[in-house]
């Protein structure tokens, strides 16, 4: 079901750009472009930036990302710090590709206020992009799971946000304050550590039997709003994504707790941002 989605998407992941301008995991050869060749997306989250580009056809060309806190629960909060991190990652794409990226689509949580709206808008056309398009995050998920009916769930590192489809259509969105940071605050708690200390901690692989048992209850909270969400909705699977599922066994909890068939993609980080270069027009 999910064979094209995680195609794509393991060839973004390879062609993610390191401080050195080298690809992350391959050798892969430039092709000479112009701006009319690609797309562009801006994803502007509560835990990274990340932007992507994408030829005509969809295909990954590269990928940009830095870690960030500038975003908090949808709302920017740091607006110089969201424009010079977008910047730096456009520079850095713009050096690789040797192509200046001058359009670019973005994106937004489901049921923000418009005033929200207009300043991750903002964000990104003060960083040097003229933006073509603005959706909902995810809504973008969709078009790369090419999928036309059930829930498409994106847990970034603040909110929680549920898209419902239906014949290809949003019918029904929702967003709601509950994320990775919200991981990351039941472990400090748990260790008595500071959070980013904690932040740390819990994405170390090595310390995932300590904190799975203690942000289950987190998960479960996650999993609840999903299932109040879709109340009332024929749903029939449920579709994860946001770098907070990257979460090993995650997919699991929300199968348990809702008992509705819950798919996760691979590397659920960079599936909404390839959505978004996707809806560039």
């Amino acid at each position: 079901m999910l064979e094209n989605a995680n195609k794509v998407i393991k060839e973004m992941e390879d062609k993610i750009l390191d401080e050195s301008l080298a690809f992350k995991n391959s050798k892969a050869i430039i092709e000479k472009l112009t701006k009319n060749d690609i797309k562009v997306g801006v994803d502007l989250g509560t835990s990274n930036i990340v932007v992507t580009v994408l030829d005509k056809e969809n295909k990954p060309i590269a990928c940009a990302l830095k870690s960030a806190g500038v975003v908090k629960d949808g709302i920017v909060v740091d607006y110089i710090g969201a424009v010079n991190i977008a910047r730096e990652l456009k520079e850095r794409l713009e050096k690789k590709l040797n192509l200046e990226l001058n359009h670019a689509a973005t994106a937004i949580p489901p049921g923000i206020i418009k005033g929200n709206v207009k300043v991750i808008k903002n964000v990104v056309e003060a960083s040097g992009f003229q933006v073509t398009n603005v959706i909902d995050e995810p809504e973008a998920a969709a078009r790369v799971l090419n999928t036309k009916n059930g829930a498409v769930v994106d847990v970034g590192g603040g909110t929680t946000g549920i898209s419902v489809l239906q014949d290809g259509k949003v019918i029904f969105s929702a967003d709601e304050p509950t994320g990775g940071t919200h991981l990351t605050l039941v472990t400090a708690g748990n260790f008595n550590i500071p959070f980013e200390n904690a932040e740390k901690y819990k994405l170390d692989p090595s310390n995932y039997n300590m904190v799975f048992p203690l942000v289950t209850p987190v998960i479960e909270k996650m999993a609840d709003i999903v299932l109040r969400s879709i109340n009332g909705f024929n749903i029939d699977c449920i579709y994860l994504v946001g770098g907070t599922c990257c979460l090993k066994g995650i997919e699991n909890v929300f199968q348990k707790y809702t008992s509705i068939k819950a798919i996760k993609p691979y590397n659920p980080l960079l599936v909404t941002p390839i959505g978004i270069a996707m809806s560039d027009t």
